[in-house]
């Protein structure tokens, strides 16, 4: 074996080593780095074996769409995949509108509303907004308005009795 010989096998583990040290080190720099390697590896497959030059390059670059390929369909899958890779929820994070039917509902602030803070309506905690006055934690509010997520309440003439 030539010393030759030894750089395309060098180059071919590299560049597969750092294609896959990739999925780990987010930035693309491996990356680059691995695909770099493997046209080196093309590359030094040409004087190395001369006869199969063009067998080495076909066979790396059809190993590497293979490889790819079942990289994309199977590792988000996998339970290392789903614990690395962002959930493609449509709604992920965005709160669902309010409905109408709390217009009109009063329970108690379950915080200083300065202006904002949360009450609770309808038996369930909320996240408020006044019209601008601050209310103190335990007055009771009445919601005057939702627009989707933004529930406006305002200070209700009776005060939420202390357990």
């Amino acid at each position: 074996m030539d010393n030759i010989d030894y750089v395309f096998f060098f180059l071919l583990a590299a560049g597969i080593l750092l294609v896959c040290a990739e999925v780990f080190v987010p930035g693309g720099v491996l990356g680059a780095l691995g695909a770099i390697a493997l046209v080196g590896a093309i590359v030094t497959g040409f004087m190395a074996f001369p006869a199969y030059g063009l067998y080495v390059a076909v066979g790396i670059v059809a190993l590497s769409s293979v490889a790819l390929a079942l990289w994309v369909r199977l590792f988000p899958r996998s339970p290392l995949g789903k614990r690395l890779m962002l959930r493609a929820e449509a709604d992920a994070g965005v709160p669902a509108p309010h409905s109408q039917d709390l217009v009109g509902k009063e329970g108690p602030a379950l915080t200083d509303l300065h202006p904002s803070g949360i009450a609770r309506l309808g038996g369930r905690r909320t996240d408020v907004v006044t019209e601008g006055e601050m209310i103190d934690e335990g007055e009771t509010v009445r919601v005057v308005e939702v627009e989707g997520i933004r529930v406006v309440v305002r200070r209700s003439r009776k005060k939420e009795v202390e357990s």
